[in-house]
């Protein structure tokens, strides 16, 4: 029975071998029939071998190429990093200095915002002076210039441009631009640094012009002293050369003025003495008219400046910030402009209605931007863009300050003078000022000497910011004038500003250098 079982195994898988013989050489004949031979049946295994091996290979690749990516960006920041550090953050310097400078046309230089740092960051992007509209006479705005204290800001001219400036609480006019406490600290800073009798600019000049013997001399005398070389003839030269002699000029600057303006415009650039007599005679008239607002310009009070930079009081350096938040210019200009000029009224003291600023004109240069001036000016002027003026006390009687043609149709020079009285004599004619303010401790004005020129700088003098202060008929008065100064030239302006800064940056050095040896940081100037 076992042996027929094993039989028919055997015979069943020798059955199954044939059968799959039989397959095998139908597939050969199968082929020998086909225009191309079978390819070889590849190995599964080996196949997914390769295909591992190469997916390997390109994930090395990849990742090469990823990490060197990676390295180029990173030495890229690094190069923009230490190629545009702090030192340039200041353009001008080093080689490109004197081309940024002869150029004038490049931005200001900048400078971190740090407490101990100069700043001059403020003009860098364009040459523009921000201005408040005044909307109409009376018109009242809000304005914050920190976080607890709202000022209300009234209208109270538009010729020129004038602002009347106290503190908002509660629906309630509170005189408040300054405290009490900060009006007292003022006074007390400038008492301390001592006060000394005001002069006049011809006095500062050294010449007191009512006390000057008169020039008695003829036009053909006049014309003999100015031709240095005796040729007969008036170069532009000799003119100028006059004008630097300082101590020895005895012509007006206006006169000056007017006669190289006749040379500029004649043909040859010379003049004979016939033509002289002519713009000699022109130029006396033109002078007589402007020597009203200089020389014959009167006051009597008593004044003293207080420096508002790093190492004042605090009080001064607040004041400071507020007139920047205020007129809304850049803080380079105001941190470059005049000290704080503290003045006291005693009974009786006045000042004549006078301009804050001066005319500019090719051949005068700005007094602050002297260092970057140039040399062949024949004077230096005060340029006052505008004036922030604080009352410290209110007064007892008198001592407002009037604008005596404030908002007139027209301004005529010769109309100051009506019915014989001369409205510029504050003594005689203040009550009949057009506009004229009662001194409260706390407030403060704000006018601007100058007109815009159109581009967003500063234009022309304004005429109409004709102001005096009226005499003091009881008690004290005190007030301190902010003046901001800026160059009718921005290109001008500009250079200053980079000069500045860079004796800055060099002074700093030197004084971080000498650090042990100096006393600097015990020295508070007033």
């Amino acid at each position: 029975m076992e042996d027929n079982q094993d039989h028919l195994k055997d015979q069943l898988e020798e059955d199954e071998d044939e059968e799959e013989e039989e397959e095998e050489e139908e597939d050969l004949s199968e082929s020998d029939k086909l225009p191309f031979p079978r390819p070889p049946i590849r190995s599964t295994r080996l196949h997914i071998q390769r295909s591992n091996v190469c997916s390997r290979a390109y994930f090395v690749v990849v990742m090469v190429f990823f990490h060197v990516y990676i390295l180029n960006v990173i030495a890229l920041l690094l190069y923009v990093h230490y190629n545009n550090g702090p030192e340039d953050l200041i353009p001008g310097e080093g080689a490109s200095s004197s081309s940024a400078i002869n150029d004038g046309g490049g931005s200001l230089p900048r400078a971190a915002p740090t407490s101990t740092q100069f700043h001059v960051d403020d003009l860098s992007q364009s040459f523009t002076l921000p201005r408040i509209e005044g909307i109409r006479v009376g018109h009242v705005q809000q304005i914050s210039l920190a976080s607890d204290k709202t000022l209300m800001m009234k209208t109270l001219s538009l010729k020129p441009l004038i602002f009347d400036l106290s503190s908002f609480c509660e629906h309630q006019e509170i005189p408040g631009f300054l405290s009490e406490e900060e009006c007292r600290v003022v006074v007390q800073l400038a008492q301390l640094k001592g006060l000394m009798e005001t002069q006049t600019s011809a006095q500062l000049q050294g010449h007191d012009e009512s006390n000057l013997p008169l020039l008695s001399l003829s036009t053909e005398e006049v014309f003999g002293l100015l031709d240095l070389n005796q040729d007969g003839l008036l170069q532009k030269q000799e003119i100028v050369s006059h004008s630097r002699s300082r101590d020895g000029t005895w012509l007006s600057a206006e006169s000056l003025r007017h006669i190289l303006i006749h040379l500029d415009a004649h043909p040859t650039g010379a003049i004979t003495l016939d033509d002289f007599k002519h713009i000699y005679a022109e130029s006396q008239s033109t002078a007589q008219r402007t020597r009203k607002f200089t020389s014959q310009y009167k006051q009597r009070n008593k004044n003293t400046w207080l420096y508002q930079g790093s190492g004042s009081h605090h009080v001064l350096q607040t004041l400071k910030t507020r007139v920047i938040g205020l007129t809304r210019l850049p803080s380079s200009l105001v941190e470059l402009s005049e000290p704080l000029q503290v003045i006291r009224y005693e009974h009786g003291d006045y000042s004549d209605a006078h301009y804050d600023s001066s005319p500019t004109n090719p051949e005068t240069s700005c007094a602050h931007t002297r260092l970057a001036s140039n040399a062949s000016s024949l004077t230096e002027v005060p340029c006052r863009y505008l004036t922030v003026q604080f009352y410290l006390n209110s007064v007892e009687e008198g001592g407002e300050t009037t604008f005596p043609v404030a908002d007139n149709r027209t301004y005529d020079e010769d109309g100051l003078v009506q019915d014989g009285v001369d409205l510029t004599d504050t003594q005689q004619t203040c009550h009949r000022g057009n506009l004229r303010v009662k001194p409260t401790a706390g407030t403060a004005l704000l006018w601007y000497n100058h007109l815009s020129d159109g581009k967003g700088w500063m234009g022309e003098m304004d005429e109409y910011s004709l102001r005096g202060d009226c005499p003091v008929r009881r008690g004290l008065k005190w007030v301190a004038s902010s003046w901001i100064n800026v160059d009718p030239d921005h290109v001008q302006q500009a250079r200053y500003q980079r000069l500045v800064a860079q004796r800055h940056q060099t002074q700093s050095g030197l004084e971080d250098y000498y650090q042990p040896l100096s006393h600097n940081n015990l020295h508070q100037d007033l």
